[in-house]
């Protein structure tokens, strides 16, 4: 194993801070977990698996060592933090999309971690949950860790208005112009 692998001291969002989505443990020890988000991601899993092409025969298969298909994903907005006020801004190609967005009370939030895109983010696949030594090592699929293969985050938040292209929410566990990849009532 590498030694990028088993690196989990460098907290890409700072000293002390939790890593986006990370689960909180309640005072009485039981961990809960909410299954809406691990739903989605099964959804969303799912819907991508059955929209690829699958080889039907042997024969169909790709060679060994063959290019694998690429994916190719445009951000649809983009979080903004200013004075206090959290926004997402919705890029005008996709008006047409905010249709009915004004009737919802939250939507999860799709993102990428574009500050961790590199070759060493994308290869730790082992964190101790929350960068806490104390925490038993893990691997990224068993975290919310904002280091992984692929670098998509997905959070709950809560919509305060709507105006236009522009989503007021509460918050979010991303930085400043991150890119939205979707959002999912």
């Amino acid at each position: 194993m590498t030694q990028a692998n088993e690196r989990n001291s460098a907290n890409p969002y700072g000293p002390g801070r939790a890593a986006p989505g990370q689960i909180v443990q309640p005072a009485h020890g039981v961990h809960r977990h909410d299954p809406r988000p691990f739903l989605f991601a099964l959804f969303l899993i799912t819907a991508l698996t059955l929209t690829l092409p699958m080889p039907t025969r042997a024969d169909d298969m790709p060679a060994a060592g063959a290019a694998e298909p690429a994916f190719r994903m445009h951000p649809v907005g983009w979080v903004r933090r200013n004075a206090g006020r959290t926004t997402i801004e919705i890029d005008p190609a996709y008006r047409g999309a905010m249709l009915g967005v004004d009737a919802l009370d939250s939507i999860w939030v799709l993102f990428w971690f574009d500050r961790n895109d590199d070759p060493e983010h994308r290869s730790i696949l082992r964190v101790h949950p929350r960068a806490d030594p104390a925490n038993p090592l893990r691997g990224v699929f068993a975290t919310h860790a904002p280091v992984r293969p692929n670098l998509i985050g997905m959070t709950r938040v809560r919509i305060l208005s709507v105006d236009d292209l522009t989503i007021e929410i509460d918050d979010i566990d991303a930085y400043d112009d991150t890119p939205v990849l979707d959002l999912k009532p």
